[in-house]
């Protein structure tokens, strides 16, 4: 009886073991993990670029978070070796102390910003940091070239004024007897401010290094010498620069102060001597398209860039450029490419150029020689960023999924493996469960394939139905990517909060080639429309689990737009919530600052055709068929999409005795910037979309 007994008890244990394995299998979460909640997800760690020393032995990163206990930010600077992979914390950690742009001026001495002010310290345990430079006013985008001893930096000035200048200018502004700003011209603002007399310029300054002392001598401004622009409240100002190796030249991003500025999306590139002895030289001059991303090659000898090539259209496919310095000849490589690179760094040898460039609804490191055009993806999956060559066979990047936050992981450019070599949240997520997304393909708009991602909820049981969180991404020709975002659209933030979540790249979307991206021109409302709709039917259809009868739709920017759309067009959806997002297409022509991108995408709205397309895309038209309760969310500063869009739609809805909500948050733009205002725009969400899909989060949301 003993025997059969003990068997009995090892059967039981198997039949326990086999249960849970399957439980696993059938793709089932344990409950032993907690959710991610809102506090959690503002606490997590953030990784910055890896700046990588002079002999290519190790890089510094910053490390940020958020502490709510005290509503402070923090940021600290760390050093990894990348041969060992260890890592020395270099800088305090402590929430309201904060530093950015790490330089380093030799193997063992590095530097940053704190406050606009330039620090360095050594690479040593128990090393102090002392002040380098201390400007009558702050600086940021700081560089070092030791060939030349020199330091590059962007400040903001008045016109033609030195930094000290400035200050005293500044002062005269702020004791003026009236607070009236005068506008001829556009712009009158942009994103999230007015247009002031201050303008970023670029600046080139001596660093003199002793042991005993650094001193930086007197400043030299490289925007000076531009063409003189007969409105300063237009004028000239610095978008992005690279400084050769040399520390003699340099390359620098800037919008022609003309009339169309606010309807052109021209952006050119010039080189400049760093001895500001002569006017800066225009090398684009042939193209009329927006260039980004400039960058000198390791000898200085030649210079790449991304180049638009359709004017007037800020998603048209990015070019590399090349413009050989000595001949002043410029090609494009790999011009039969159909996806668009959005960032470059050269090889060590100069032979190839590494880009991160979205496919398929991913961010990947491909690889582009530089004299055949070839190109090798390194990266297949996630999302990469922040590429650095770290000697001629390894570079380090940034990698994220969607449930993996950001860290600095090591690719051999040998063999094409990935190593991790940091795991900055690894304490702080080692009890939470993330949900990996699932990637689907069902027939859209045109009878075009289109892609999308799912997860499941936490604490997911496949016999169970959960309702559905829709996430509308803005642009609209970006695209929800395979990466951990810290924005407020984190698919995972809706999946703890148990729905399944969904996100679809519609018609218009970026990383499927540039017809995809296209072909929205002048169909806001239709291809992306038929694309949610069929991807809806196609979630519910194959994922028994999907509920159809508990469905919230939510967007931000193109996405609030495209919940007013749909407000207008179905009743499929519980609730909505609209972020930012355009009610009507006409008065939100008028009101936004970029005129390039509503008369690209739709029209003008004086001129009969130009009229005709905002009026059949335009959500308004039909507000007497919104019925669904909407949560809508905008910041004041916001001059991208102003406030009044998002107030009429509201005022619309509350004046038919439609359930509606407005949070307004005075000290935020297109974007919430401030964590304190992230922790309670997540609340408002989650709490009301729970609300109308009669669904209880794992966790207190409030």
């Amino acid at each position: 009886m003993r025997g059969v007994s003990l068997s009995i008890v090892f059967r039981i244990v198997c039949l326990a073991i086999w249960t849970l394995c399957c439980y696993a299998v059938d793709g089932n979460i344990a409950q032993a993990n907690q959710p991610l909640s809102i506090s959690m997800f503002h606490s997590l760690n953030r990784v910055s670029t890896p700046v990588i020393s002079p002999n290519q032995k190790l890089a510094l990163f910053v490390t940020s978070y958020y502490s709510q206990d005290t509503n402070k930010s923090a940021a600290y600077l760390s050093c990894i070796d990348i041969a060992s992979g260890n890592i020395v914390q270099l800088t305090e950690n402590r929430p309201g102390t904060s530093l950015s742009n790490p330089i380093w001026f030799d193997d063992n001495t590095f530097g940053f910003l704190r406050h606009g002010e330039l620090y360095k310290q050594e690479l040593r345990p128990g090393a102090i940091a002392t002040v380098v430079f201390n400007p009558p006013i702050a600086i940021t985008s700081v560089s070092y070239r030791a060939n030349s001893g020199l330091i590059s930096f962007i400040a903001s000035v008045y016109p033609n004024s030195t930094l000290e200048e400035c200050v005293a200018l500044k002062h005269a502004d702020s004791t003026k007897s009236d607070s009236a700003q005068v506008y001829d011209n556009l712009w009158a603002r942009h994103w999230n401010e007015w247009m002031t007399l201050e303008k970023p310029n670029l600046f080139v300054a001596p660093l003199n290094i002793s042991e005993q002392v650094w001193r930086v001598g007197p400043e030299i401004n490289l925007s000076a010498a531009l063409p003189r622009c007969p409105d300063a409240l237009t004028r000239w100002h610095i978008d992005d620069y690279t400084i050769s190796p040399s520390g003699s030249s340099v390359a620098f991003l800037a919008r022609p102060p003309v009339e169309n500025m606010t309807w052109s999306t021209s952006v050119h590139v010039y080189l400049a001597s760093t001895t500001g002895s002569s006017r800066p030289h225009l090398i684009t001059q042939h193209t009329n398209g927006q260039a980004s991303a400039p960058v000198f090659s390791s000898d200085g000898r030649r210079l790449a860039w991304l180049q638009m090539e359709t004017p007037g259209y800020e998603a048209d496919t990015n070019r590399i450029y090349i413009h050989t310095i000595a001949t002043r000849e410029t090609i494009s490589i790999a011009h039969d490419w159909e996806l668009s690179p959005h960032s470059l760094v050269w090889s060590k040898d100069d032979r190839t150029l590494y880009s991160i460039t979205g496919k398929r609804g991913r961010n990947l490191v491909i690889a582009v020689d530089v004299d055949t055009g070839h190109r090798q993806e390194l990266t297949t999956s996630g999302s990469a960023g922040s590429v650095r060559p770290a000697g001629n066979q390894a570079a380090l990047y940034i990698y994220s999924n969607v449930d993996q936050p950001g860290d600095i992981h090591m690719l051999d450019l040998v063999s094409g493996k990935s190593k991790q070599l940091t795991e900055v949240n690894k304490e702080k997520l080692k009890d939470v469960h993330l949900s990996p997304a699932e990637e689907f393909w069902f027939n859209g708009a045109k009878g075009d394939k289109v892609h999308g991602w799912l997860l499941r909820p936490y604490g997911f049981e496949r016999r169970k139905k959960y309702p559905i969180a829709l996430l509308i991404h803005g642009g609209p020709q970006q695209a929800s990517v395979q990466g951990f975002m810290h924005s407020q659209w984190n698919p995972n933030m809706y999946a703890s909060a148990g729905f399944v979540t969904v996100v679809i790249n519609f018609h218009g979307s970026s990383t499927y080639g540039q017809n995809f991206t296209d072909s929205i021109r002048h169909r806001w409302g239709d291809y992306p429309y038929v694309d949610i709709m069929r991807g809806i039917d196609y979630v519910t259809s194959r994922y028994s689990f999907a509920d159809k009868s508990r469905m919230a739709a939510l967007g931000g920017s193109f996405g609030g737009y495209m919940v007013n759309w749909l407000n207008g067009h179905t009743d499929e959806f519980k609730c909505f919530v609209s972020h930012d997002g355009k009610f009507n297409t006409i008065s939100g022509y008028y009101g936004t600052d970029e005129l390039w991108f509503p008369e690209w995408d739709l029209g003008t709205p004086w001129q009969g055709a130009g009229r005709a397309i905002l009026e059949v895309n335009n959500p308004e038209r039909f507000a007497s068929s919104f019925k669904t309760p909407t949560l809508f969310i905008h910041g004041e500063k916001d001059f991208r999409i102003p406030i009044t869009e998002s107030l009429g739609a509201w005022t619309m809805l509350r004046r038919r005795n439609i359930p509606a909500r407005l949070v307004y948050f005075p000290d935020e733009d297109h974007w919430i910037n401030k964590m304190g205002n992230s922790i309670r725009w997540y609340t408002e969400v989650i709490d009301w979309i729970a609300k109308w899909t009669n669904t209880t989060p794992p966790y207190h949301v409030r």
